[in-house]
Parts: structure tokens; sequence; C-alpha cells
């Protein structure tokens, strides 16, 4: 249709000296034309075609494993025989559906009528409730060592955390030097002891701030403030610095942090439940945990960095702060082996996240 129009359009216009050559050169243009035209179409058609295939191949994929695993639940060999009495639990999710908005009111009704001690199925992680005072020392007191290894939420794998952290490393050799440090020269009475006149110092400066408050007519936020001296007696007693003032935006930051941490690793995450979608990661759960623990990481590292390098410029006359910081280094100095500067990130990680969380929880109550 589009070469016609050309072509009565030449015979109309042009001379007919010249017809026979623009009339060679019209249909040379409109083949070439067709030709990319018909290509496009081609390409279009192969990327649907190829992405049905995609498509048809997923869900093809999704449905066999499906199939699979509710045969296997179904037909195959039974092995709960070594597992505690429960509620039989559905193919493939198991007995997630069970708990309900009140996970507790479910698991004592159950425990009712199963026992104290229970199985249940959340995916395919298989979970023992225990709801009695008398199970409950069996497991935590008699046989603590048996059983204190755990799987660890995949938010936890944020920065390789579950590898080095003491609360996720199994109950042996690398987890009990990390156990001795932390007992030894973080959490001991004698440090207890040493940051009393700290304490006293930042409970001093929350009192002139209300004060201060008070007399100026100001709108006083009590949870902000007890929490902004929570924030900068941790940071104190780990690195000799404060991190926030109080009334200022910066406490703020670093209490998102905090409660981001925490909401993240009570949240459910698919991952967890289903270790094939670990490498996905579904909910975007593993991501934001590695955001927060990654801004906290930018500040340690600029603390240790200035501190090792006011040692370097000014070795002859250096004094030794008096914090956690100091003695966690003093160690990898004496043996890097027995703690390196990864070791040293999420011990004070630890340390900062447990203090702060407790503290706010605290102020909100």
């Amino acid at each position: 249709m589009y070469r016609a129009r050309l072509l009565r359009y030449g015979k109309q216009v042009l001379p007919n000296f010249f017809r026979p050559y623009i009339e060679a050169h019209i249909l040379c243009y409109t083949s070439i034309f067709s030709e990319q035209a018909d290509t496009k179409i081609n390409i279009g058609q192969e990327r649907k075609n190829h992405m049905d295939f995609l498509l048809f191949f997923f869900l093809a994929c999704a449905l066999s494993w499906t199939c699979f695993h509710v045969l296997k639940s179904t037909l195959g060999p039974r092995r709960r025989a070594n597992f505690p009495p429960g509620p039989p639990p559905l193919p493939i999710i198991g007995n997630i559906l069970q708990l309900g908005e009140n996970p507790h009111q479910l698991l004592a009704k159950l425990a009712k009528t199963y026992g104290p001690l229970m199985h249940l199925k959340f995916g395919s992680l298989d979970t023992i409730v225990v709801s009695s005072p008398e199970l409950a020392k069996q497991v935590l007191q008699t046989h603590d060592q048996v059983l204190s290894s755990r799987p660890h939420p995949e938010v936890t794998a944020a920065y390789g955390h579950n590898k080095v952290s003491v609360g996720w490393l199994p109950a042996v050799g690398r987890w009990r030097v990390l156990r001795k440090i932390c007992k030894d020269h973080m959490f001991s009475f004698q440090r207890l002891d040493s940051s009393q006149g700290l304490r006293r110092e930042k409970l001093r400066k929350l009192v002139d701030y209300v004060q201060e408050c008070c007399d100026s007519c100001r709108v006083l936020d009590i949870a902000d403030a007890a929490f902004t001296t929570s924030l900068n007696l941790t940071s104190a007693s780990l690195f000799s610095v404060d991190f926030a003032q109080a009334g200022s935006d910066s406490s703020h930051d670093f209490k998102g942090i905090v409660r981001g941490l925490m909401q993240l690793l009570g949240k459910p995450n698919l991952a967890d439940y289903f270790p094939l979608l670990k490498p996905i990661d579904p909910q975007g759960l593993k991501r934001k945990a590695a955001s927060h623990v990654g801004k906290l990481f930018r500040i340690f590292n600029e603390i240790i960095d200035q501190r090792l390098n006011s040692e370097s410029r000014a070795y002859t006359n250096y004094e030794p702060k008096n914090d956690i910081l100091e003695e966690l280094l003093d160690i990898s100095r004496r043996n890097e082996s027995e703690l390196n500067r990864n070791d040293i990130l999420h011990l004070l990680l630890v340390s900062y996240v447990l203090h702060n969380f407790n503290s706010e929880d605290d102020n909100h109550f």
C-alpha cells in the first residue's frame, strides 16, 4: 500500500524523463522498509515466544516442586517417630496457618491436647515447643549444651553476622573464646563498677536538660530525652564519645536504626521457613538489615580508625582510654588470631543494639 502511494505520487508529479530512475529508487527503498518492518515483527514475535516459554518453564518448576513435596509428605516414609506428638501439618506450609493472631494462646490450647512437649512444623522447619517449667529447666539448664545450637534467622546473615556473633555460633571452640572476652572485658562486674561515675554524669545532664526545658517553657519529649541519655551512656562506655544531644535529630537517626533492626528480627520471614527462598530474599528483610548494619559499621570503623591514628601519631604521649573499645584493641594487638577487627565490629554491634533496645522498651513502658 505504501509502495503504491509512492508510485502514484511519482507519476503525477515527476517528469517523464526522470520517472524510470525515480521508480527504481522508490521500489528499492520500499523493499528495504518492508524488510525492516518484517524483521521487527519477527523479533517482536520471537521475544513474545521467549517470554511465554520462560513463564511456562517457571510455572512448570513451581508445580513440580509443589507436587513433589505433597507426594513426599503423603506417601513418603514417616519421620515423626523421633518427634514429640503434635497437630498434623499441612503439605508444604505445615502448621503456619494454625498460629493466627495470638500464637501464645493457641500454643497453650494445643499443650492441653498434646502435652507440654510437642512438635510443630513451620514450612520445612521442625519446631519443638516446651510449655512447662519442669521441661524448660531440662532444656535450659540440664541439657543446655546439647540444645544450645539453633538455626539462625536469615536476617542475621547480613554482613555474615551469624558466622562470627557470640549469639549464633555453635557452643564450641570459637564461641568459647568470644564468650570469655565478653565475660571478662565487656560485661564484667569490674566494668560495671568503673562506669559508675559515667552513669552519674549522664543522669546529671538529663536532669539539667529537663530543668532547662521547664525554665524556658519548652515541650519536653521524655522518651526522646531518656533514649538520648541511654544512647550516650552506651557510646561513652564503648567509645568514650557522645553520639547525640538531647532534642537533636541525631538521636532519632540512631533510634531508627535500633528499632529497625529489632523489628526485622521479630518479623516473620518466609526465607526462614523455606530455605529454597534464601537466595531470593522475597521480603527484602536481609537487604534492609544489611542497610542498618552498614550504617553502624561505618560509624564504628571511623571511630576505630581515629583511635588507631591517634595512637600512631602520639605514640609516646598517648593515654589509653578506659572504654570497651580500648580493651578489645589491646586483645587484638596481643593476638590478632584471637580477636580481629571484624570480630570487634560484631561485638560492638551486639552490645550497642541490645543496650539501646532494652532502654527504648523501658522508656516506652
